[in-house]
């Protein structure tokens, strides 16, 4: 594993927000949902897909906290412009488990 520098990890912007949509995305290659995230006044809400149907059914994801790297440039997935990427870890079977707060904070605060 290569180490970085503080300033390395300083130029990925990740920050909280709360889902407000949920959609299926069925033209997707693997099962996906599109969401968009309100990460509050100063980025607004953003668009993007995940690939979160094993643990997660779009009824119980609008009002949900998620954190995102919101600095990538948007990337084409098929038809759809994803312009944040949505953070999570692997389960035992290699399924997304989004991270979030474990306590409610403010919509566009920056992980620190």
């Amino acid at each position: 594993m290569d180490t970085i520098s503080i300033d390395d990890f300083l130029k990925v912007d990740i920050r909280v927000g709360t889902i407000v949509q949920a959609e299926p995305y069925p033209e997707a290659h693997k099962p996906a949902i599109k969401l968009q995230i309100d990460f509050g006044p100063q980025i607004g809400v953003k668009k993007t897909s995940a690939q979160i149907t094993k643990h997660y059914d779009i009824e119980g994801l609008v009002g949900r906290q998620v954190a995102a790297v919101v600095n990538f440039p948007p990337r084409q997935i098929g038809k759809f412009m994803s312009e944040v990427l949505t953070l999570g870890f692997p389960d035992g079977e290699g399924e997304v488990v989004m991270i979030a707060p474990d306590k409610q904070v403010p919509d566009g605060g920056r992980l620190y």
